[in-house]
C-alpha cells in the first residue's frame, strides 16, 4: 500500500512540474534550428509516459490485492487528493490568466483604451475654472441666503406648532432645530435648492436616555455598524411607591406630581417609541410618529402660508418639498437626531443621502456641527478668496450632473467634504489661493480616487489627531480608532463597484462638463479670454 502511495506521488509530482503553468505559453516558442533540444523533450515525453502506464498496471494490481475496508478507503483520499490538486492548479492557471490586464494606451485623445484615466492627468484650466465658478455659483450665494433666513423661520413655526400638538408630560420634547449641509455650510452648487436640519428630541421628565456608542470598548458593535449607537429609556427610579400604591385622591407624592405618578403606572412612552420587548429607541417608530405628528402641526399652520407642503419620500418622513404658487420648489430634509450628553454630537435616524443602516435601534452618529465649526475655522486662516469653497463646488456640481448621466450611487457629497476636510488639515494655508484652484481641484480628485482604490476614506474628527484644540472635540471621540466611511459600502460588494465605476466616469467627463457649461460667447471665445484680468 505505502508503494503505492509513494508511486501516486511521483506521478503527481512529474505532471505538476510538466503542468503548463510552469511552462506558459507565451515561452514555449522554441528556435527551429534547436532540433537536438526537441528530440529530448520528445524522448522525455515518451519516457514520463511509459512510466506512468507502467505506473497505472502496478496500481491496477494493487487495487485488485487490496482487501480491508481501511485501505480501500486509504485509496480513494489518496485519489481525491490527487484530482483536488490537479483541479487547483488548473483554477490557479486560470485565475493567473484573467487577472493578466495589460498596461493601458493611450490614444490621440488621451484617453485609454481601458476606459481609464487617472485624476492626475486630468486637463483643468485655471482660467476656464474660476469663470465656471463665477457664473455658475455667485448668483446662488444671494439666493441661498434669503432662502435660508425663510427656511429658519419657516422651520421655527413648525416646531412650535409640533410642540403644541405633542403630549408634554407623555411624548418626547422637541428642541431648537440645527442647520447642517451646503446652504449652512455656504458651499451650495446645484439646484433644486436643498437645506437639511436635524430636530433633536429630549425625553420628558423623569425619564433619561443613555447612549452606548460604538467607540465604547463594553460595546459589542458589528463592523457594517461602527460609527453608530444605541439610545436606551431609561424609566424612573423604582424605589417610590407612588407608581404601585394608591394614594388616594387627597395625598400626593413629595417626588412626583400627579401626572408623573400616572404616567409611571403606564407603558405608553415606551411602547410608542422602543422596538418590540426593549427599551431601545426604534428609528422606525419615532419616524412613524415624527411623520404623524408634523402632519398635525402643519394642520394648524397652513393656513399663515401660500405654499402647499407634502412629504417627498415616504421612507423617511423628515423628507419635505415646499411647492410655491410660481413653481418654484424648496427640499427640506428634517432629521430626527438625539443629542449625545453634553456634546454637540448628535444620533440621528439616517443621513438624507444613505440607506445602507438597516438596523432598526442602531442610530448613526453626526459630528456635522465640529465639522462646520472646522470649516469657519479654515475660512479664518486661509487666504482672501481662497479656493477651497469652489473646489467643493466643482465637485459636487460634476458629481450631481454625473447622477443624472449614470444613476444614483453610494458616493455623496459628505464624502466629498470629507477629503476636503482631509486635504486642508494637510496643505499649507498658502496653497489654496485662488490662483491654485486647478492644482487643489486635482489634488481632491486624486484624493478621492486613493480612497476608492484603498477602500478607505476616515471621518475627518473621530480619531483625528490633526484637529486644532480650538474645535473642542469630545474626548471620547478624540481617543477612539479612525472611522471607516467606505468600509459599510466595501462589505457591500455591488454597491462599492458601482460607486467606483460612477467615480471614474466623472473623472473621465471632468474637462467635458467644466467646458459645456462654462459661458461661451458668439465669437467662439469664453467668457475668462475675454475678462483674463478678473482671474486671480
Amino acid at each position: 500500500m505505502q508503494g503505492a502511495i509513494a508511486r501516486v506521488c511521483m506521478v503527481v509530482a512529474a505532471a505538476i512540474l510538466n503542468h503548463p503553468l510552469l511552462f506558459p505559453n507565451e515561452n514555449t516558442t522554441i528556435p527551429e534550428q534547436d532540433d537536438d533540444l526537441l528530440a529530448r523533450m520528445k524522448e522525455h515525453q515518451e519516457k514520463l509516459e511509459a512510466e506512468q502506464e507502467r505506473l497505472e498496471q502496478e496500481i491496477s494490481k494493487a487495487e485488485q490485492a487490496l482487501t480491508s475496508d481501511q485501505d480501500i478507503y486509504g485509496w480513494y483520499f489518496w485519489s481525491a487528493l490527487c484530482l483536488v490538486i490537479f483541479l487547483t492548479i488548473e483554477v490557479c492557471r486560470q485565475d493567473i490568466v484573467h487577472v493578466e490586464i495589460p498596461e493601458p494606451v493611450e490614444d490621440d485623445d488621451g484617453d485609454s483604451s481601458a476606459g481609464y484615466l487617472s485624476a492626475k492627468v486630468v486637463a483643468l484650466d485655471n482660467g476656464i475654472l474660476n469663470n465656471f465658478c463665477r457664473t455658475r455659483f455667485h448668483p446662488y450665494a444671494h439666493e441661498s441666503g434669503r432662502v435660508r433666513v425663510f427656511v429658519e423661520g419657516f422651520a421655527d413655526d413648525l416646531l412650535e406648532a409640533l410642540r403644541s400638538v405633542c403630549d408634554r408630560e407623555a411624548d418626547l420634547e422637541v428642541e431648537d432645530f440645527v442647520g447642517i449641509g451646503s446652504v449652512f455650510e455656504s458651499w451650495r452648487a446645484c439646484k433644486p435648492l436643498t437645506c437639511d436640519i436635524i430636530v433633536p428630541f429630549a425625553p420628558p421628565q423623569p425619564y433619561r436616555f443613555q447612549f452606548q456608542l460604538w467607540c465604547d470598548p463594553s460595546i459589542d458593535i458589528p463592523l457594517d455598524l461602527q460609527g453608530c449607537g444605541t439610545i436606551e429609556l431609561i424609566k424612573p427610579n423604582g424605589d417610590c411607591l407612588c407608581g404601585s400604591t394608591n394614594l388616594g385622591d387627597d395625598m400626593l407624592c413629595l417626588l412626583h406630581n400627579r401626572n408623573d405618578c400616572d404616567m409611571l403606572g403606564e407603558v405608553a412612552l415606551e411602547e410608542l417609541h422602543c422596538a418590540r420587548d426593549t427599551a431601545y429607541l426604534s428609528k422606525d417608530q419615532i419616524m412613524r410618529w415624527f411623520q404623524i405628528s408634523v402632519t398635525k402641526a402643519w394642520g394648524q399652520i397652513s393656513h399663515k402660508y401660500e405654499f402647499e407642503l407634502a412629504f417627498r419620500n415616504l421612507d423617511f418622513p423628515g423628507a419635505l418639498q415646499i411647492r410655491f404658487r410660481s413653481g418654484k420648489t424648496v427640499v427640506l430634509n428634517v432629521t430626527p437626531a438625539f443629542q449625545v450628553e453634553d456634546t454637540d454630537a448628535y444620533l440621528i435616524s439616517h443621513f438624507p443621502s444613505d440607506t445602507s443602516n438597516s438596523s432598526d435601534t442602531h442610530w448613526q452618529l453626526s459630528l456635522t456641527v465640529y465639522e462646520k465649526n472646522l470649516l469657519k475655522h479654515f475660512t479664518k486662516k486661509l487666504p482672501t478668496n481662497s479656493c477651497h469653497i469652489h473646489c467643493l463646488q466643482i465637485l459636487s456640481f460634476l458629481h450631481k450632473k454625473q447622477t443624472a448621466l449614470t444613476g444614483i450611487c453610494a458616493l455623496t457629497n459628505y464624502h466629498i467634504k470629507t477629503a476636503l476636510l482631509h486635504l486642508l488639515l494637510c496643505k499649507p494655508s498658502s496653497m489654496w489661493k485662488p490662483q491654485h484652484l486647478n492644482n487643489r481641484l486635482q489634488d481632491l480628485l486624486s484624493f478621492l480616487q486613493k480612497s476608492l482604490e484603498e477602500k478607505r476614506l476616515y471621518h475627518v474628527i473621530v480619531g483625528n489627531p490633526c484637529i486644532p484644540i480650538e474645535i473642542q472635540i469630545p474626548i471620547i471621540f478624540c481617543m477612539a480608532e479612525p472611522l471607516n466611511l467606505f468600509r459599510p459600502l466595501v462589505l457591500q460588494r455591488q454597491i462599492y463597484t458601482r460607486m467606483v465605476e460612477h467615480f471614474k466616469e466623472m473623472v473621465r467627463n471632468t474637462s467635458v462638463l467644466v467646458q459645456e457649461y462654462t459661458p461661451h460667447f458668439p465669437n467662439g471665445h469664453t467668457a475668462h479670454e475675454l475678462n483674463s484680468s478678473d482671474v486671480g
